[in-house]
C-alpha cells in the first residue's frame, strides 16, 4: 500500500512569480548560488521548493551510495564510489526522485557537514564517515528555513559548499571530502533579524515575497488549496500536463544554456549597473551575467536581451547594495533605468 501523498503542484501556485522564476533559474543553472527568499510566513516558499523538486525527472545514482553519486560522472564520485570503480569496473545504477533536504534551525556543525569517527581512523587507519545534511542534499535542494537564525559559522559552511560543490570535513588531521552539488534555498523573516552583509552577498539571488492582496487571486489561492486538501491525487492530476511541460522546458534550457551569448554592449551595461548601484566586490556583476544568460535560456533564446539584464539586476542587486540603518531593501527604478539606457 502506497501511503505517500502528492505534493502541491508547482504550476498550481498562484502569484509569487519572482520567487518561482528565481527557483527555476537555479535549477537550470545551479552555479547561480541559490536564492534567499525574504518575507512573511504562509507565502508558499516551502511549497514551491517541494513542488518543483517533485516535477523534475528522476536521476541516476550509484546503487547503495550514501551520497547519491552519478554513475556516469567519474570525476564527481565520493571516495567509496571512486574505489569501487577502480576495483570493480562500471558502477551499478539505480534511480530516485530528487530530494529536498531540510536543515533545522538548531542544527550542529556535525549534523550539517557529517562526522568522522576519529577513534576508528587512528586505531585502524580507516575513514568512517557519517553523512550529514549536505550529503543528503547532493544533486537536489537544501532548504534552510529561518536562515537568519542560524549561527553565522553554519551559514558560512553552507555557502562555501554551495559555491564549491564539495564538502570537506577535517578533524585532528583526518579529512574526508565528498561532492555536494545542490540548490540552496534560504528563507527568512527580516523582522526576526538580518544576515550580515558578507553573508547576504554570498546568496546568488534574492526575492521579497508578500501575501497576495488582490481579492480574486487570494480567493483562487484558497480555492486551490481546499481542492488539494480534499482530493490530492485528483488535484495533482489536473496540473500534471503543465508540470510535464515545465520539466521539459527546464531540460531544454539546461542544454541551451552553454550556447547563450551576451553582446559587448549589454556586458558593459551589466558592469555599469553594478558600479552605479554602489555594490562592493564583483560577485554582483558575475551573478547578473549568469542570471541574464539563464533567463535567455529559459526563454529558448541564445542571445541575452536588455529585459534579461533588468530582471537579473532586480534579483542579484538589492541584497548587495549598501543601505542606511532601517532603509528598506530594494532598487531605485529611476537609477536602474538610467544605467540601462542605451
Amino acid at each position: 500500500m502506497n501511503l505517500s501523498r502528492p505534493v502541491y503542484p508547482f504550476p498550481a501556485i498562484v502569484g509569487q512569480e519572482r520567487m518561482k522564476k528565481a527557483l527555476l533559474m537555479n535549477v537550470v543553472n545551479p552555479r547561480l548560488g541559490g536564492v534567499l527568499i525574504r518575507g512573511e510566513k504562509g507565502t508558499a516558499k516551502s511549497t514551491a521548493v517541494r513542488g518543483l523538486a517533485a516535477l523534475l525527472p528522476e536521476i541516476a545514482v550509484v546503487a547503495g551510495c550514501a551520497f547519491g553519486c552519478d554513475p556516469a560522472d567519474a570525476s564527481r564520485l565520493c571516495p567509496a564510489c571512486a574505489e569501487r570503480l577502480a576495483h570493480d569496473g562500471p558502477l551499478p545504477a539505480a534511480s530516485r526522485r530528487i530530494r529536498v533536504a531540510d536543515l533545522p534551525v538548531g542544527a550542529t556543525e556535525d549534523r550539517v557537514l557529517g562526522s568522522l569517527d576519529l577513534e576508528q581512523a587512528i586505531k585502524r587507519g580507516e575513514k568512517h564517515f557519517e553523512p550529514g545534511v549536505l550529503a543528503e542534499a547532493h544533486r537536489g535542494f537544501l532548504y534552510v528555513d529561518e536562515v537568519n537564525l542560524l549561527d553565522d559559522h553554519i551559514v558560512d559552511v553552507l555557502l562555501d559548499a554551495a559555491a564549491m560543490g564539495v564538502n570537506t570535513v577535517e578533524r585532528e588531521g583526518v579529512s574526508f571530502t565528498h561532492p555536494a552539488d545542490f540548490v540552496l534555498v534560504g528563507t527568512m523573516n527580516p523582522e526576526e533579524g538580518e544576515l550580515r552583509p558578507q553573508l547576504l552577498d554570498r546568496f546568488g539571488l534574492c526575492v521579497q515575497v508578500e501575501g497576495i492582496l488582490d481579492l480574486e487571486e487570494r480567493m483562487e489561492v484558497v480555492r486551490r488549496r481546499t481542492s488539494f486538501d480534499e482530493d490530492p491525487e485528483g488535484f495533482a492530476e489536473h496540473f500534471a500536463a503543465a508540470g510535464q511541460q515545465l520539466a521539459a522546458d527546464l531540460v531544454r534550457a539546461k542544454v541551451l544554456l552553454p550556447r547563450v551569448s551576451v553582446s559587448e554592449g549589454l556586458f558593459r551595461r551589466i558592469v555599469e549597473l553594478a558600479i552605479e548601484m554602489g555594490v562592493d566586490g564583483h560577485r554582483a556583476d558575475l551573478t547578473m551575467l549568469k542570471a541574464a544568460k539563464t533567463l535567455a535560456a529559459l526563454d529558448s533564446r541564445t542571445e541575452v536581451k536588455a529585459a534579461d539584464v533588468r530582471v537579473a539586476a532586480e534579483l542579484a542587486l538589492p541584497h548587495r547594495m549598501r543601505r542606511k540603518p532601517f532603509e528598506r531593501m530594494g532598487l531605485d527604478p529611476a537609477r536602474m533605468e538610467q544605467a540601462l539606457a542605451v
